[in-house]
């Protein structure tokens, strides 16, 4: 019998399975999807505290995670994880939050804001994640979860990395996609990222060189559930990025991708609970478009809840 089920098999899932495994817990993952199926592969993975509340938690969830970063940055073959520099247009560090004081070697310049930050390969990450997790004894399962009570069966603490199935699942009605849509180009030679938010739509404009190609964004249509992704937003992607960076026009286009980000109108839930017929239910949802940068800080402070 496990001491743990996790619900979810997405970077927040396996983090937190991973630190649980390691404290010598026998835990399971329950993930509808292989790991390299869930949202999280799609994301273009920059570390930065993007479209996440609660302010007061982000930073110190945030640069936990940055820290762990910079330490799998040094085999990037095997952990996905890259230290690459960028620059964060329109940015100023005296817009950001406090948790911007714990960023090294920020420079602003007349573009923005200039800065080495962790770049996320997710698909290699998720499966370094995984295998970690199995090295620590950790079991993960396809398995479609009807209900908490159904886990809590299983194993006397069930963790809740649901995502957007959370809405249905706890049931949390605040619970609402965000779709990201990505275009990924034939990299045409550039070595650095760009990133550049539109604050009155939801189009976004970057660019980040991934082993993969140059994966090209982006847009954060909150409320938007569709899967496929639309060619007019698709060239209009490839527009804005073009503007910056011209010789993106002519790159030719090998992938589309299309993520539902798991939002919350209140933001990170990270509480436990005792369930009606018995057992504990620990929640980490709600990350929004920043599951991959409070990860390891948000794994952290859920398995402070389990005994």
């Amino acid at each position: 019998m496990p001491d743990v089920i996790v619900v979810g098999g997405g970077v927040s899932g396996l983090t937190t399975a991973l630190l649980l495994a390691e404290r010598g817990l026998r835990v399971r993952v329950w993930s509808r999807e292989a790991p390299a199926a869930t949202t999280s592969a799609v994301a273009g993975a920059l570390w930065w505290p993007y479209r996440i509340e609660p302010e007061e938690s982000i930073g110190t969830w945030s640069l936990d995670t940055l820290r762990v970063y910079e330490e799998l940055s040094s085999s990037p073959g095997e952990t996905g994880v890259r230290m690459v520099a960028g620059v964060h247009g329109g940015e100023r560090l005296s817009a950001l939050g406090s948790w911007a004081r714990g960023l090294t070697g920020v420079a602003e310049v007349p573009q923005g804001l200039r800065v080495t930050l962790p770049l996320i390969d997710m698909p290699v990450h998720l499966r370094w994640l995984e295998e970690r997790l199995a090295s620590a004894g950790g079991v993960v399962e396809r398995r479609t979860v009807g209900g908490f009570a159904e886990a809590a069966a299983e194993a006397p603490v069930v963790v809740n990395c649901a995502g957007l199935g959370a809405r249905e699942l706890v049931p949390d009605p605040g619970v609402h996609p965000v779709r990201g849509q990505l275009v990924v180009v034939e990299n045409p030679g550039i070595d650095e990222w760009f990133t550049l938010a539109d604050p009155v739509s939801s189009a976004t404009t970057y660019f980040f060189p991934q082993p993969g190609g140059l994966v090209l964004g982006g847009t954060a249509e909150t409320g938007d559930e569709r899967a496929e992704p639309d060619p007019v937003t698709a060239g209009e992607i490839v527009a804005r990025c073009a503007r910056v960076r011209p010789e993106i026009a002519g790159a030719r286009v090998i992938g589309h991708r299309v993520g539902l980000r798991p939002a919350r109108d209140a933001g990170v839930r990270i509480e436990a609970e005792e369930l009606p017929g018995g057992g504990l239910l620990v929640h980490n949802y709600g990350h929004g478009g920043a599951g991959v940068t409070v990860a390891r800080g948000c794994a952290h402070a859920a398995a402070r809840l389990v005994p």
